[in-house]
């Protein structure tokens, strides 16, 4: 699929030497071609080593959990310090 693909690439590039507008559908199609891939979990393989797609899992992952923590810890901070002090009272 990727092969046909570049092939058609290519050839509506060579078209845009006798019209111009061929390297509009060429520009139109690498464009639909790439944000069709990114949509289904990225452009790139994993097995083609992509440091950089790596790394904005990595970020996403991190950015993720860190909005996790801060939305729970303060939604929950005022329960968990009665918890606290009703498990100190408990105690004494």
């Amino acid at each position: 699929m990727f092969v046909l693909l570049l092939i058609l690439i290519v050839a509506l590039f060579g078209f845009g030497f006798l019209n111009p507008i061929w390297w509009v559908a060429g520009a139109v199609l690498v464009y639909g071609v790439t944000r069709h891939g990114r949509d289904r979990g990225g452009g790139r393989s994993r097995n083609e080593g992509s440091d950089l797609g790596d790394y904005r899992d990595y970020q996403e992952l991190r950015d993720r959990r860190e909005r996790w923590d801060r939305r729970y810890s303060r939604q929950n901070r005022a329960r968990w310090r009665r918890e606290d002090r009703r498990d100190h009272e408990h105690r004494r």
